[in-house]
Formats: C-alpha cells, sequence, structure tokens
C-alpha cells in the first residue's frame, strides 16, 4: 500500500561551492536567461545592438579629446584611441556585467518564487549578456586598429582570452556576492553605481599604471582584480614587459573575489524566494 504523505524536496547539494553536474543538467537555462535578457535590454530601441557600439565608441571618443590631447596622457606608445577602447572594451564587460548581474535575483524574483533550478545561473547569465556587448564592441576594435595601422603581435593568441576569461572571473566573484546583499539589503542598488565608478579610477583604463610614480600607489591599483585583465589585453599592441608580481596580485585578488562571492551566494540562496 503506498503512503500518500510522502514528500519529495528538490534542492541544491550544499556540500559543493559549485556543483558542476546539476549546473550541466540545467545548462540550457544558460542560453534561456541569457537570450531573454539580450531582447529585453535592446527591446523597442531605435539603433538596437549598436548600443553595444556606440556605448564605448563615445567614451573613446570623449576621453581621447580631454585626457589624450588636452591633459596629453601618455598611452604607452600606442594611439591613445587604441590605448582607451582596448581598455574600455573589457572595463565596460565588467560593468554592465557586474550591475546585472548585483540586480539579477531580484529582477527574477518572479522565477525563483515558483520552481527549483540553480540559482547561480541567473547572474552567470546577466555575466554573459555583457560578453555578447564585448563581442559586439570588438567588431569596431579591429577596424580600428587597422585605421591606425597598430601591429598586433602573435601573443594575442593566447593573451587576449585569458585576459576575456580573466574578465568574467572578475565579475562573476562580486556579482553573485552583490546580488545576494542586494536580495536582503535594498540599499545596495545605490551602492553599486558608486563602488563601479570608484573602481574605473582605481583600474588603469585611461592612463597607464606607470604614471604613478609612487610603487606603494602602483600595488594598491593592482588589487582590482580588472588590471590584470586589462594588462594582458594591451600586451600585443604594447610589446612591453608585465610587471608580473602586479599582475599575480590582481589575479589572487579576482579569484578570490570568485570564491567569496560564489560561497557567499551559495550559504544564503536559500531564503532568496523568502526575501525577494
Amino acid at each position: 500500500m503506498m503512503n500518500d504523505n510522502i514528500e519529495f524536496v528538490v534542492d541544491a547539494d550544499r556540500r559543493r561551492m559549485l556543483n558542476w553536474k546539476e549546473l550541466w543538467s540545467y545548462r540550457e537555462l544558460f542560453y534561456f536567461f541569457t537570450w531573454r535578457d539580450i531582447k529585453i535590454k535592446y527591446k523597442q530601441t531605435a539603433l538596437g545592438f549598436a548600443w553595444a557600439v556606440l556605448q564605448p565608441l563615445l567614451m573613446m571618443i570623449i576621453f581621447t579629446f580631454f585626457f589624450g590631447r588636452a591633459l596629453n596622457i601618455p598611452s604607452q606608445d600606442l594611439p591613445y584611441p587604441i590605448f582607451v577602447f582596448s581598455g574600455l572594451l573589457l572595463w565596460n564587460t565588467f560593468s554592465s556585467g557586474l550591475t546585472s548581474s548585483a540586480n539579477s535575483m531580484v529582477n527574477n524574483a518572479h522565477i525563483i518564487k515558483k520552481i527549483y533550478f540553480p540559482k547561480l545561473i541567473i547572474p552567470v547569465s546577466s555575466i554573459l549578456v555583457a560578453l555578447f556587448d564585448f563581442l559586439m564592441a570588438f567588431l569596431l576594435f579591429v577596424p580600428l586598429l587597422v585605421f591606425y595601422g597598430q601591429p598586433v603581435s602573435f601573443m594575442v593568441i593566447w593573451a587576449w582570452p585569458v585576459a576575456i576569461l580573466l574578465t568574467l572571473f572578475a565579475t562573476l566573484g562580486p556579482g553573485c556576492l552583490l546580488s545576494s546583499l542586494n536580495v536582503k539589503y535594498r540599499d545596495f542598488r545605490y551602492v553599486i553605481p558608486f563602488l563601479i565608478q570608484v573602481l574605473f579610477f582605481l583600474t588603469p583604463v585611461i592612463y597607464p599604471i606607470n604614471l604613478l610614480k609612487y610603487p606603494f600607489l602602483q600595488y594598491v591599483l593592482a588589487c582590482s582584480p580588472m588590471y590584470a585583465a586589462v594588462e594582458l589585453f594591451r600586451l600585443p599592441l604594447t610589446n612591453t614587459e608585465l610587471n608580473h608580481s602586479l599582475v599575480l596580485m590582481s589575479v589572487v585578488s579576482g579569484l578570490l573575489l570568485m570564491a567569496i562571492g560564489i560561497y557567499y551566494f551559495r550559504r544564503t540562496e536559500d531564503f532568496f524566494a523568502d526575501l525577494a
């Protein structure tokens, strides 16, 4: 005789920080959430996907006029527009991915209350939307290199993929952490834009780090998880020698933030449906 009072509970495995098997079984959701967010982002816009290209292009023009020409900031022997655009490509991926992932749990509260799936998929999908914007803007970066006659070394084969991967890692950790905190403390929606603005000026996107004459300040800036990604992305263009200690500091910072962010996210995700 069957017992009608039997209940089945579907829940995540808390013994692992990342349950790869579970994430793989729900892999279709990565595509679903990513493509849905892309369509929502550009829905009812006159220019559509062109905004992904126009934003870094306009910022490049502004920074070139004020910093490249008016203040004559050095650019590692690169044309200043190339120098700035190469940094903005990755920075916009980071800032857009961080903003979207930080608000992702609140924006998807109606979904996480209804069905079970690995909630980590939501912030990761938000970051993949930012990666899509990177690919759109990169289509402009290549003609820009041709226009300025900028040579690119063979290091591009490994430097650019590693730089993109480090950008995703640098975004994932803070994104997961802020998405968890934003569920419980809605004040973080006001903190996030300020935090991104501060990090922008603490990351050598529009200036080289050797502009700072004090080594202590260089080490402070190298704590930014985006420093290593930006430096590696520019490496095939500048052919300058990397400061390995600064790059290592940045990589460790990004990986540490990723571990902390994912750990806190996994520890608090059971409460998302109640608080969102």
